[in-house]
């Protein structure tokens, strides 16, 4: 005989779990910001919640997590609409590849969107935000991927198609290009700039990337003093990425646990 559980049992198993895992990260995040000689208050936590269902997002709300990533709009739409639905408190971040054809979606309930790589999909972003009279936040991603020469060939080449420019599985601009994207994210009606973005380079240390993140970052802000967000550090890496002046971390797996398959 097939046993189930009662629904509100298994949400107080699930519920368990999701805060011992928030302690184990917080936990961490703590130590990281303290072997940095910085104030853990510097860096916020964002709850990756792909393939994890809108149940997840309501505990870990209850548990006082107000930040959720998400990286496929098919997936985020609904759920962003289901959590509005619940009432929940939350700011939703984009944090996947966006196609200019989804930037009208995104754009509807994305609160901040961390990959923003181009001219046209800004151009797309601000329209679609004034449309729906939104503000949105904007964080340029970066190709730390990028080879110094390859860089120094495309400086300042802010390409609008959908691959220049970047690395093309991963997403992100050039570094070159970065300054020439800050400028016109300002400059667009219905989006301020944030600060930078980047996912650590495959199969290299992340520490020399994040620093060279930092670095890129620094020159964001001195130019746009508001830009002052750096997203980097994800579940196998926090503490490389804090180390080097991240303030927000994307976690996924160590909060949620392992991927699991989804379901349109």
């Amino acid at each position: 005989m097939l046993v189930t559980q009662e629904p509100h049992l298994a949400d107080d198993e699930r519920r368990s779990e999701l805060r011992e895992n928030l302690a184990d990260v917080t936990a961490r995040i703590a130590a990281a910001c303290a072997a940095a000689g910085r104030p853990a208050s510097e860096v916020s936590l964002v709850a990756v919640t792909k393939t994890f269902p809108v149940s997840d997002i309501r505990l870990l709300s209850e548990l006082g997590l107000t930040d959720v990533g998400e990286n496929r709009d098919q997936e985020a739409a609904p759920k962003a609409a289901q959590a509005a639905a619940l009432g929940l408190p939350l700011t939703w971040h984009f944090v996947g590849q966006l196609q200019v054809n989804k930037a009208a979606s995104v754009a509807s309930y994305a609160d901040v969107v961390h990959s923003v790589d181009r001219l046209r999909l800004i151009t797309a972003l601000g329209r679609r935000a004034v449309a729906g009279g939104r503000e949105l936040c904007c964080l340029i991603q970066v190709d730390l991927e990028t080879d110094e020469a390859d860089e120094a060939g495309e400086a300042g080449q802010a390409d609008e198609s959908p691959q220049a420019g970047r690395n093309p599985a991963r997403g992100g601009a050039r570094p070159g290009e970065v300054a020439g994207l800050a400028d016109a994210i300002e400059a667009e009606p219905g989006l301020w700039l944030g600060g930078v973005m980047a996912v650590a380079p495959l199969g290299a240390p992340a520490r020399p990337a994040f620093r060279r993140l930092r670095e890129i970052a620094g020159a964001v802000r001195a130019r746009h003093p508001r830009a002052t967000t750096i997203s980097a550090g994800m579940s196998g890496d926090l503490e490389d990425a804090i180390a080097e002046g991240a303030t927000l971390v994307r976690i996924g797996t160590a909060l949620l646990g392992g991927r699991r398959a989804f379901v349109r």
